[in-house]
């Protein structure tokens, strides 16, 4: 084997490796995945408790199934910006739900409305008199650089910009409302339950795996090449 096929033998396996590890990465990201969904969907499945039944952070808390019964606070909701849905432009309306025994409240992100500015929408036609919600525990969001120049507009469920705008106690998780899509007037659409797909991992694993053997056939192809090229050489004319 010549120098020139060594080194280029070498550098294939060298890749293959990587590719194979690479390839394992990917399963592994795969099995967790698919523990999170399972974790996920046994946490939204299963039956609902009252919210401040809870205890815990919101870790422990988090995709919990739970119910809120209370007063809504319309007049201090707030209006999660550019949402779509099915690629229509609209807003989330969230609204701070007052629990009787309770000082603090509960944001509850009541469902999807129609905005053909996905900003603007006229909020008298969407209070509905609901005042049991069930849906499960989600987490307030990290802050963006440059908010809504609105005070109820939000561009992410900041806990921090929430309760800045409440006159009183907001809790450290918010609610996700769920139920049927209706057509009932003043009552939003309501968000489905997160996706819980495998997403691109398997998909990934096998490119990866496939790069290593290409990598490592090539190797093998070059190298009976120069053996088939030098037998010829040898050969007697």
């Amino acid at each position: 084997m010549s120098k020139r096929i060594f080194v280029f033998t070498l550098f294939a396996v060298a890749m293959a490796a990587l590719f194979t590890r690479l390839g394992f990465w990917q399963i592994s990201r795969l099995h967790e995945r698919q523990a999170s969904n399972a974790y996920i969907e046994s946490r939204i499945d299963s039956a609902a408790v009252p919210f401040f039944d809870l205890r815990g952070d919101s870790a422990v808390t988090h995709y919990r199934r739970v119910t809120v019964t209370g007063t809504p606070d319309f007049a201090h909701e707030f209006y999660m910006v550019n949402r779509t849905r099915d690629g229509a432009p609209g807003v989330y309306v969230l609204t701070p739900i007052r629990v009787p025994g309770h000082d603090t409240a509960v944001l509850v992100n009541r469902g999807w409305v129609y905005a053909p500015d996905a900003t603007t929408i006229i909020p008298d036609q969407w209070h509905a008199p609901d005042s049991t919600f069930e849906g499960y525990v989600d987490e307030f969001q990290p802050p963006v650089a440059v908010p809504p120049p609105e005070p109820r507009h939000l561009r992410t469920i900041d806990y921090g910009r929430v309760a800045k705008a409440l006159p009183y106690p907001i809790a450290d998780t918010y609610v996700v409302a769920l139920g049927r899509d209706t057509v009932i007037r003043g009552k939003p659409l309501r968000i489905q339950p997160p996706p819980l797909d495998e997403g691109p991992h398997r998909s990934y694993a096998i490119q990866w795996f496939a790069f290593a053997v290409i990598s490592l056939g090539g190797a093998l192809f070059v190298i009976l090449k120069e053996r088939e090229a030098r037998g010829k050489e040898s050969r007697p004319g």
